[in-house]
Order: structure tokens, then sequence, then C-alpha cells
């Protein structure tokens, strides 16, 4: 019998303390008018219930815990500009307010940024390192929205775009692959590596949920780059058979190709069924797959080298399971926890166990971008 995975978790309690306070109405960007105050949609609920589900699974005990700490202004100033690193610090330092974007911060909301991007790389750390063979940071705020000069979509600094960069500073890697499975798609991400490359980036998401011209399938990265910039757009009601067919279709033949150093995943669980800012299709047994397909990706190519950093999902009742999915598949065993939405119930739903013409034609024509700089392609 192989020896069970070595599975780290970074957690701080004080990720839960990050306040972007209470949800604003669209046109008027005042708070509703309800009795009972709404929560923003970026609460500290996911990350806090998905804790506590991996604790009650048992698999808690079991996962080897990893200090986080802060990230220092220089890690944060190889992505994003001086003049926005200060202006998040008075923005913190005068109480609160909105940082770009659609992005508020409380009082704290530098510090507690630092540390979220300082536990991502913490995570990197203890994977390089040999401390753990793959990671799980169950941290906030995100990250893959913001900008180089600015915050956007509830994300302060860009987790994994530095935590990239960490890799190849601290580590000498050459070759950094990232697959960012949000709903939404990781534009800061893609900024950051559009013309490297070094990284390669794989954006899966749902198309046209940010505009038709926002990661784009035909932005495919530049000059030495081109190709490396993979816009996995798929179409709104996507769903388990769509995603595992992206990942056997582009990403698997793709990656193996490019022989990454470590992978990295921008984790949003907010491409379920259930949730509230998307249309897509997936279940609790999506995350498990695609995590298998990475565990044996990273297996293959990089010395099983595997951080995944956590970033949306909105339904505060079926997120939280889908992260627990993720971190079963991590650890190799399923816990028997019971899910809201039964096996039963999503079979009895086409649209989230078929793929569509809309998609097959989406992944077909991404098969066909790519294929001039990707012979597993042709």
């Amino acid at each position: 019998m192989s020896a069970a995975p070595r599975v780290g978790l970074v957690f701080d309690d004080r990720y839960l303390q990050h306040n972007p306070g209470l949800e604003t109405h669209w046109i008027s960007d005042n708070p509703f008018p309800f009795v009972d105050p709404i929560l923003h949609s970026s609460n500290y609920r996911l990350v806090f219930r998905s804790k506590h589900l991996i604790d009650l699974s048992g698999l808690g005990k079991d996962m080897i815990r990893i200090e986080g700490r802060s990230a220092t202004d220089e890690q944060i100033g190889w992505f994003h500009t001086p003049a926005y690193i200060q202006k998040v610090k008075d923005i913190s330092a005068a109480g609160g307010g909105e940082a770009g974007g659609g992005t508020p911060i409380a009082a704290d909301g530098y510090e507690i940024a630092c540390l979220s991007t300082g536990g991502c790389l913490a995570a990197v750390d203890a994977v390089m390192q040999g401390q753990v063979d793959r990671a799980f940071a169950n941290v906030r705020p995100p990250g893959h929205h913001a900008v180089a000069d600015s915050a956007m979509g509830y994300c302060v600094w860009n987790n994994i775009v530095i935590a990239a960069r960490y890799a190849q500073k601290e580590y000498g890697l050459k070759k950094v692959m990232i697959l960012d499975w949000d709903v939404h798609p990781g534009n800061g991400t893609q900024d950051a590596f559009y013309n490297d490359p070094s990284v390669l980036f794989f954006n899966l998401f749902q198309n046209g949920i940010f505009g038709p011209d926002v990661c784009a399938r035909d932005q495919i990265g530049t000059g030495d780059a081109a190709g490396t910039n993979v816009n996995i757009a798929v179409p709104a009601g996507s769903g388990h058979a769509t995603y595992l067919a992206a990942f056997e279709r582009l990403v698997i033949p793709i990656a193996r190709e490019f022989r990454p150093d470590i992978i990295l995943v921008s984790a949003g669980q907010d491409a379920s069924i259930s949730d509230p800012l998307g249309r897509n299709q997936l279940v609790t047994e999506s995350y498990r797959k695609m995590t298998d397909a990475l565990i044996n990706l990273a297996n293959e190519c990089c010395a099983g080298r595997l951080v995944i950093l956590q970033e949306g999902g909105y339904s505060e009742t079926y997120a939280p399971y889908c992260t627990l999915a993720i971190v079963e598949a991590l650890m190799g065993r399923r816990t028997g926890i019971s899910e809201p939405l039964g096996w039963d119930y999503i079979a009895r739903r086409p649209e989230a166990l078929t793929m569509g013409l809309d998609a097959e034609a989406a992944l077909t024509e991404l098969q066909h971008l790519h294929a001039p700089y990707w012979s597993a392609l042709n």
C-alpha cells in the first residue's frame, strides 16, 4: 500500500476578520433597506464553514498545519504598484473604504490582505521544502481579480500571481502552471503573465460574465508567450461533463507538453450548481474529479507539487461542501459527510452531466486556436 499523502493546511482565524461590510444595492450603492442586514457576498462564512467541515470530517487532524505569515511590501510589489500599496495602507489606516473595483476593506484591511498572501507563500514553502506533498490555503480575501494598480471584485492583492513569482524567485523554478476554475475570469492573473512564457495560465470560467472582451478565448498571449494563456470560456449552464472535457482535451495535454515545475490553483467554488453569482452547474464530484486530475498531473510532471489557493464561492450552504470535496481528494479519501445535493438529484439534471453543442463548439475553437503552439493538440 502506498503511504498516505502529506497534505498541508493554511488557516488563520484572522482571515475571518476581513470585513467588507454589508451588501449594497447595485444601483444606489446603499445597503439594502431590510430590517435584517445582508452581509457582503465575500463574507467570512465560506472560509469559516469550509474549515468547520474539514474539522467535522476528521480530515483536519490528519492534515499538517502550515503556519502563515504576512507578505512583505517588497513581495506585494512584485506585481502591484507602490502607489496602490500605499493607497491600501491609507484606506486601512483611515478606518476602511473602497480599494477600487467594488472591493471594500475595513480598518485592518491592509494587514489581513498581507496575511492572506503570506499564507499562500507559506504553502509554497511547505511544498517546495518537502514538508508536505501538496497543500490547501484556506485564505481570504481572495486575489485573482486584483490588477497591478487596483483592487477588483473583492480581491486586494493578487495572491496567486505573487505566489507564482515567489516560487520562481525563491526556488528558481523555471515553469509555473496556474489553473483558475472560479466561475469569474482571473483577469488580474492574465494581465500579470500575458507576455510571460514561463507561466502557463488556464482560465476556466463562465463566458461573458464580465463582458465579451474580458479574457476572451482569442486572447492567447503575445510574443514568446503565445499559446500560454488559455481562456477556456465555457457557456453559462456548463456543468460536470463540460469541465471534465475541458481537462481532457485542453488542460491535461497542454500541461503535459509544458512540463511545469509546480501547479498552482485559483480555487473558486462559485461555478457550483447553487451559486448566486454564477450560472454554471458543477457539483461536489466535479471539484473532486478536477482535483484528482491535477494530483495525477502533478505526480507526472513536477514531483507532486500542487498548491490550491481559495478564491470565490458564494453559496453559503453548498460551496463549503465543494471545498471539502477538494480537500478529500487531496487527502485521498472520502469522509462520508452528506452534502446538501445528492448525486441522485444531480443525475436528474441533464445540464449538469451532459455537454451541449455550444460547449462543444467552444472547446473545439480553443483546440484550433492553440494547436499551432502545442503539438499535443494536433
